[in-house]
């Protein structure tokens, strides 16, 4: 794929047949699609406790999260979720079902979020501060990174719960801002 960024060849048009202004090269014709991004992650547990990570980068370095990243190029969600548990709790999980389907529209992205289990083992990864496995009373709920955590772990309880419904998705009226 060309580098737009060090083409001059490049210029702002919407292509034949579509309906959006894209990036489009003067000289070959390459159109370059600027798509939403896809964010995989888990709610993971064992003996009733959630496994959670404070974040050791940017963005909400500080605040607690689940094991979640982007899905990288040629790998599935399922392996996503499982690669971003291994690389930030050092947890080797055990996907059960896919727990939720959330947009983040401010920030283009679509995030698929599974419910998991695992043996209890973890440590801290390279982007993790600390990793902890909470009661649910006990989760550090005022340091929470992102409001899909919360929605995700809300989510969880009401399926341990008998609830049915997943996948879920956004709580009526939520878009994913970060005011609260």
């Amino acid at each position: 794929m060309p580098d737009r960024a060090l083409s001059p060849d490049f210029r702002r048009a919407t292509p034949e047949g579509d309906t959006h202004e894209r990036d489009v090269c003067d000289h070959c014709g390459f159109i370059a699609y600027d798509n939403p991004r896809i964010v995989v992650g888990a709610v993971v547990t064992h003996a009733g406790r959630y496994l959670l990570g404070r974040r050791a980068i940017e963005p909400r370095s500080g605040l607690w999260t689940l094991p979640a990243g982007y899905l990288e190029q040629r790998e599935t969600p399922e392996d996503g979720a499982r690669r971003e548990a291994r690389e930030e709790l050092c947890a080797e999980i055990v996907l059960d079902r896919l727990l939720a389907v959330y947009t983040i529209e401010r920030l283009s992205q679509v995030q698929l979020i599974y419910r998991a289990r695992f043996d209890g083992a973890f440590a801290a990864g390279s982007e993790t501060l600390e990793a902890g496995l909470f009661a649910w009373d006990d989760i550090p709920w005022d340091a929470i990174a992102f409001p899909s955590v919360h929605w995700a772990l809300h989510h969880a309880r009401a399926l341990d719960a008998g609830e049915s419904g997943a996948p879920f998705s956004n709580p009526p009226g939520e878009t994913g801002a970060m005011a609260r």
